[in-house]
């Protein structure tokens, strides 16, 4: 690979010159196609990869904290999830052109796409040991998560339906109260819950599943759906 090959688009992605450009070769080279140092030993990307996940998950947590300052764990732990999960991540590395810097990514070799977000992890240790970790902050947060990340989207997605309907009956002033119980079987090795949703007193959904939380989840979401966007006159 000429170095004017691969430093020019390597610039232009990430918007300021490396100073160590054997760290991002490096990168950008998947066990897959690792090069043979030795019989025991080859070159790839898997300790940038390790190193960069971690510099990852460290900027997606501490941007979540500053962008979110009213919400509490869990929330800013189910959106860092979503934010980082492997297809996000390598729907990312695609936006982003990664692939064409990957040798060997032509189609006529099959290159599953898990690569791609791992080679995106793998640049973004490369841009911590060259750069420190501020500067890696900064582009992550301004080449991807601003520009790709659709945060609100990722927000209406949460599955936290239990939360919802928390708020939706503070929203119209409802007493809302969550019974479980928990049920055994003869035949079955583990117990089973048994949930169910009341609001002002009244039943409004239920669900089952192999936990509290999991039973919970299942009935709030029944319940959702039944109210709809507003309270029904015989609720009030």
């Amino acid at each position: 690979m000429k170095d004017h090959h691969f430093l020019f688009p390597l610039i232009r992605m990430l918007g300021f010159l490396p100073l160590r450009l054997s760290h991002y070769r490096m990168a950008v080279i998947p066990k897959s196609a690792g090069l043979p140092l030795d019989k025991d030993a080859c070159l790839h990307n898997e300790r940038l990869e390790y190193l960069g996940d971690a510099v990852i998950d460290a900027i997606v947590a501490d941007f979540l904290f500053r962008k979110f300052p009213g919400k509490d764990e869990g929330f800013m732990t189910k959106l860092r999830a979503r934010i980082v999960k492997r297809k996000n991540l390598d729907w990312l590395a695609e936006k982003m052109d990664i692939p064409g810097m990957i040798p060997h990514t032509d189609p006529a070799r099959n290159q599953a796409k898990h690569l791609y977000g791992n080679v995106l992890e793998a640049l973004m240790g490369a841009i911590y040991l060259d750069r420190g970790y501020r500067t890696a902050r900064r582009f992550f947060i301004r080449k991807v998560i601003q520009k790709h990340v659709d945060l609100l989207q990722l927000v209406e997605k949460d599955p936290d339906y239990k939360s919802r309907m928390i708020e939706w009956a503070q929203k119209y002033r409802m007493e809302v109260v969550f019974e479980s119980k928990e049920e055994h079987s003869s035949h079955a090795t583990f117990p089973s819950f048994v949930a169910s949703v009341l609001l002002n007193g009244k039943q409004q959904g239920t669900g089952k599943g192999g936990s509290k939380k999991e039973a919970e989840q299942r009935a709030a979401k029944k319940a959702l759906a039944a109210v709809h966007t507003a309270p029904s006159e015989d609720l009030r």
